[in-house]
């Protein structure tokens, strides 16, 4: 018995130790996550962004728990291990729950982006903020307006296109117009709609993998501690 109370306390001491280190990962990933898609934060709907912030969260509350679970597998506490296995359980649920709401959202912001950026659009020319947005974008994604170039028409008569379109003038941030083209050297052929609903469906799909993959793992943790707990409580009663 107290052999196999020993090997279940050194593994879930062990458990915590790479589960400490699980909480680093969630944390890193949100926050590069939230860099990654938060600088295009003004064309995508609040619950693309809530999945990232809530990982972080999560993994902050994780480095709580392993101390918790250490604590409770060195000194053998019953109500520390249960506390553990309760709390351990609570992240599971959050983190499946990231998952899920991520896997949802995939399926579901592209029709809502595709609005907004053509309202955006349209706003191009009234609104500095829109026109910051969409320069750096562009920038950024070397894309040219909603699904092309030829989108641009309904905001400059004169067939332009901003200077963030324009290859040449990328790295040189003007303000300036330039012609529109066909040439894929001068401006940029791919409309923004398609590169940022890749951009963000890859980050989304990291978030699911880290999220569920990470959730799973710990249903070891709740099981260790419980096996724990109940080895702890029946030698009590032998006493």
């Amino acid at each position: 018995m107290e052999w196999g109370m020993n090997i279940i306390k050194y593994l879930l001491f062990a458990f915590n130790l790479i589960f400490a280190l699980s909480g680093l990962a969630i944390i890193l990933v949100g926050a590069l996550v939230l860099t990654e898609v938060g600088s295009y934060s003004h064309f995508l709907e609040n619950k693309v962004l809530a999945p990232p912030i809530v990982l972080i969260i999560a993994g902050s509350i994780v480095f709580f728990i392993a101390f918790l679970g250490c604590c409770g597998a060195i000194k053998e506490n019953y109500y520390m291990l249960i506390g553990f296995a309760v709390l351990l359980l609570v992240i599971f649920v959050i983190e499946l729950a990231v998952g899920i709401a991520a896997s949802v959202a995939k399926e579901e912001f592209a029709s809502a982006m595709r609005s907004t950026l053509k309202r955006s659009m349209g706003n191009y020319t009234h609104s500095q903020t829109e026109q910051s947005a969409w320069d750096s974008m562009q920038r950024k994604l070397r894309c040219c307006g909603v699904e092309g170039p030829q989108g641009w028409n309904e905001v400059f008569a004169d067939g332009s296109v901003p200077g963030s379109c324009c290859v040449a003038n990328v790295q040189n941030d003007p303000n300036a117009l330039c012609r529109n083209s066909d040439d894929p050297t001068q401006v940029f052929q791919d409309g923004c709609y398609e590169r940022l609903k890749t951009k963000t469906k890859d980050n989304i799909v990291i978030i699911m993998a880290v999220g569920i993959g990470i959730a799973f793992i710990e249903l070891l943790g709740i099981v260790l501690a419980c096996c724990l707990a109940q080895a702890v409580r029946k030698e009590e009663e032998m006493k």
